[in-house]
């Protein structure tokens, strides 16, 4: 079988980068089904080297959450470019995002921009730590690689590891991981860390985000008790769920939050936001945090697009409803077939599980039926404000072909 671009691709890229992708979630693991190389995006659709086009819920892990070459943005993004990037004092739109995401998040009475949400993620918890006088850190969940520093943390998402590879054993004891919806767990380790707790860093699990309902206001109330912040990880849960997230949906207010990968449709921005008081250990006389890129005006631009598109046109509920007929028709797909794969969670950012009993790798081989028949997916997958309906029910009828040969596949064995 002659190999084909994608994979000319896939070879080279690991002769010169480690895990062949400068992101080790995006490095194709399913060849050769899953394309080694995307070279364009149009709405919910994108096509590798080789031409062939898949119906997409990847959406670059997170960040498409309007479609790709969505008008609006794309345009806010010329006219900006049109009158510079970058400049050596701050620029009219760091101030009006500010102001935007102040209005629409519930915590933030005042933001700061980065690039990347685990870049402002280790920023809130510098700040945590300089506010509280405190060294230590409880984290749950992946709060990205900067700050996967904890022994038995998540190291990628979904991946934990009892050792943390190329950080000193010091720097790791004041990092403390702790399970989704443990209360007991985090209990003990403020026991343990009386007085030395700065902070709970907490990112949902995606797949059992409902029992955030309860989980998170028994943070809210012990790290006030304790005098500890707590942070929320919106970079996933931030527009998606609701327009100011988790704490928004649940009504539990953090001291701090991280916003990134629904804030620009694939710009490369972050936002850590806060209340004033807390964002004042930032401020001048308190700690750094500085970055000659947090003011980049393209990326500013494009939040600003973006942002305003969520509240003009209900985007959410768009999420919501289509996430429901894409991902409830699919899990009556598995039950038709009798698949063992189960789709779990809020229906705008849902994740594949392995049914009890079952296989593991029979994940796996259905994701790479998945890509033959022309539908991208990931463990969190997600749908964008450009998947219609029609959409939708094509990508279903692609996937009723995957389930079909999977089934084939386990009758002629």
């Amino acid at each position: 079988m002659k190999e084909s671009i994608s994979q000319q691709w896939t070879e080279r890229l690991n002769q010169v980068i480690p895990w062949g992708s400068s992101t080790c979630s995006k490095a194709p693991q399913l060849v050769p089904e899953e394309p080694g190389v995307i070279v364009r995006g149009e709405r919910c659709r994108v096509w590798d080297a080789d031409g062939k086009e898949y119906i997409d819920f990847r959406n670059g892990l997170g960040p498409i959450t309007l479609g790709y070459q969505f008008p609006a943005v794309d345009e806010a993004i010329r006219a900006q470019l049109a009158n510079g990037i970058i400049f050596g004092h701050p620029h009219p739109l760091e101030c009006e995002v500010a102001e935007m995401l102040c209005a629409q998040i519930p915590c933030a009475e005042q933001a700061r921009f980065l690039k990347t949400g685990g870049e402002a993620l280790a920023a809130t918890i510098r700040i945590a730590r300089f506010y509280t006088g405190r060294d230590h850190i409880i984290q749950i969940g992946y709060n990205g690689w900067v700050n996967s520093l904890a022994a038995g943390g998540a190291q990628l998402p979904g991946q934990r590891s009892a050792t943390v590879p190329g950080v000193p054993q010091a720097l790791s004891s004041l990092h403390h991981a702790a399970q989704w919806n443990d209360l007991e767990e985090v209990e003990r380790l403020f026991n343990e860390y009386t007085g030395q707790i700065a902070a709970v860093v907490i990112a949902a699990d995606y797949a059992a985000i409902a029992q955030g309902e309860t989980f998170y206001p028994a943070l809210r109330e012990l790290t006030r008790k304790e005098g500890s912040l707590l942070i929320f990880d919106e970079i996933v849960t931030g527009f998606r769920i609701a327009l100011g997230g988790v704490q928004e949906y649940f009504n539990v207010v953090p001291d701090l939050a991280v916003f990134s990968k629904g804030m620009a449709n694939g710009m490369p921005i972050a936002a850590y936001v806060g209340a004033k008081e807390v964002m004042a250990a930032c401020d001048k006389g308190g700690t750094v945090i500085s970055s000659t890129f947090g003011g980049e005006t393209l990326s500013l631009a494009a939040a600003k697009s973006c942002l305003t598109v969520y509240s003009n046109q209900d985007v959410v509920r768009h999420l919501w409803l289509q996430g429901e007929r894409m991902w409830g028709g699919l899990q009556d797909i598995f039950a038709e077939f009798g698949v063992p794969i189960e789709i779990r969670g809020f229906w705008p950012c849902p994740a594949f599980s392995v049914g009890s009993g079952a296989d593991g790798s029979i994940l796996q081989q259905f994701f790479r039926l998945a890509y033959k028949h022309g539908v991208s997916l990931y463990n969190v997958s997600y749908v964008n404000f450009s998947h219609q309906t029609a959409d939708i029910d094509e990508a279903l009828g692609r996937l009723r072909g995957a389930c079909a040969e999977m089934e084939g596949g386990r009758n002629s064995v």
